[in-house]
């Protein structure tokens, strides 16, 4: 197949040439394909009431789940820590996936070591790799904090990462000195929420279980702030300027915004910015830990509260007005510093910003789908909005989240006609998407195909996506974004009114048909 060094083509401009489509004849010959119009035939009746019954009658089977596995998550929190190299014990392949696709989110290089265990550390253990692996990483890297989490197969043998590390410092492979967190993260149960969790519980294990030590919580003038596992660089850097702004001393423990978003001048980072060891040792002595996405915050939880004896207070995640006034007020009560000016200032943007657009969106009916505190915040700013959030979907989502999210729906007059669904995946959501027609859905990116396949039944069937949530691959730039806070509701409320606005445009396109009055101002 040759290619114009001229007019270089790409994707679909060169798939439509001749010698590719007679090349895609030929293969669906070969293969004895269904013709055309069996496969619109099939493709209709997956549209129907009727499959979506057998789609929610399946037990045995995922199609396209709405979340990642345990590791991902332990490989961020890892990156939130100053000069850390995330560590996964298990094979090669697991860690390639877990850096591409933070590769592609990011769109940054993503330090990240395995052990690559194969055949034989399957039959016999993978103690050695372990021994060899951290040696390699210890003096190719350099790093002063090597994190490590498990992938499937290390799980599946019962691999001990207590002992193989304790083996590794004391044969001598890695320096006795070196803090080495870990956690069991088995791919096979949980999700990357829980996984973020389980590492950061190793993080609180290793640097804050000093028997010598009587911790005294408000010995500090500080506060901790742990945010679970997000994506959104923008969101850390707003809670620094808010505590900032009302004059909070405070640490964000796991804070990667810096070395997933370091600058292009010519200086490669392996590691930059992140909490420190000594943030992380004296977080105990705060005034008290605010867990910011508290649904997957189970074990960090209880490490807050058993260990440091702190109220590890549990704060909805601050997406909309009232959440960041709840944070804000709970931070002000906690340390008695008043809510700054200049933050009642900002609030009073956003609440300018929400009347402004209300007549647009107040009404529009919405499916989303994330992870349960994301949808939780995402759902509470909806109904504040005005807007109809009629289907939730989150895959790792449980049964006490979702009672949880039936009664916020039941209080408000625009929640009335919305259905929570957990343990479903976006399989179940695409066959939602046809029987329960929203006029937007909002979710990560591979929401992008349930588009295709509403348009493709017809145009008055389209669900468009509007991209809020991890991973946004398919977009530049939005991970830089702020969604929480006042500043991260005005993103999202120009988002999400700006795709009405550019949906109706589309429909009042046509010359001397649907362009019925003047709309140069909406």
């Amino acid at each position: 197949m040759s290619q114009d060094l001229g007019t270089p083509k790409s994707c679909f401009p060169l798939f439509e040439q001749d010698e590719y489509q007679s090349m895609f004849t030929n293969k669906r010959a070969l293969e004895e394909a269904h013709g055309e119009a069996k496969v619109r035939e099939v493709f209709e009746w997956t549209t129907t009431q009727e499959y979506q019954d057998l789609n929610f009658s399946r037990e045995a089977l995922t199609v396209d789940p709405a979340k990642a596995c345990q590791p991902l998550g332990a490989v961020l929190c890892a990156l939130g820590f100053a000069n850390t190299l995330p560590y996964v014990h298990g094979s090669q392949g697991c860690v390639a996936y877990f850096r591409t696709y933070f590769n592609r989110h990011f769109k940054e290089p993503v330090a990240c070591v395995s052990d690559s265990m194969t055949e034989d550390a399957a039959v016999f253990g993978g103690n050695n790799n372990m021994n060899v692996g951290l040696e390699n990483a210890s003096a190719l890297y350099k790093p002063e904090i090597i994190a490590v989490s498990t992938t499937c197969m290390a799980e599946v043998i019962g691999d001990d990462l207590q002992a193989f590390i304790a083996n590794a410092k004391k044969d001598g492979f890695v320096d006795a000195g070196m803090p080495i967190p870990y956690a069991h993260t088995p791919s096979f149960l949980g999700s990357h929420v829980t996984g973020w969790d389980n590492m950061f519980e190793g993080f609180a294990r290793t640097f804050t279980t000093d028997a010598t030590r009587e911790y005294q919580p408000g010995k500090l003038a500080k506060l901790n702030v742990v945010t679970g596992f997000e994506t959104y660089l923008g969101n850390y850097r707003v809670i620094h300027r808010m505590m900032s702004q009302m004059g909070v001393e405070c640490s964000v423990l796991s804070d990667p915004s810096e070395v997933l978003d370091t600058p292009a001048d010519g200086h490669y980072r392996m590691y930059a910015g992140g909490t420190t060891q000594t943030e992380m040792r004296d977080a105990p002595d705060a005034i008290d830990t605010l867990l910011l996405q508290p649904w997957q915050l189970q074990k960090t939880k209880k490490v807050v509260q058993g260990d440091w004896n702190q109220p590890g207070t549990e704060v909805s995640v601050p997406i909309g007005l009232a959440a960041t006034d709840a944070l804000l007020m709970t931070v002000s009560e906690l340390t008695g510093k008043p809510i700054a000016d200049a933050l009642a200032t900002e609030r009073g943007r956003l609440v300018d910003m929400m009347l402004d657009s209300h007549t647009w969106l107040h009404g529009n009916r919405f499916g989303l789908y994330g992870d349960p505190d994301f949808v939780m915040g995402m759902t509470a700013f909806l109904l504040e909005l005005g807007c109809e959030p009629t289907t939730i979907l989150s895959h790792n989502g449980n049964k006490r989240w979702q009672k949880a999210m039936k009664k916020m729906l039941a209080d408000s007059p625009y929640g009335q006609d919305s259905d929570v669904y957990v343990n479903c995946d976006l399989w179940h959501f695409r066959s939602l998407m046809f029987t329960r027609k929203p006029d937007f859905m909002i979710g990560n990116s591979y929401g992008k195909f349930i588009q295709r396949d509403t348009l493709a039944k017809g145009e008055q069937f389209e669900v468009p996506l509007i991209r809020i949530g991890f991973p946004i691959f398919d977009r530049h730039h939005l991970h830089r974004q702020t969604t929480w806070g006042y500043e991260g509701a005005m993103s999202i409320l120009t988002q999400l009114v700006n795709a009405v606005l550019e949906q109706r445009d589309r429909e009042t396109m046509k010359l001397g048909k649907t362009d019925y009055n003047f709309d140069l101002i909406r």
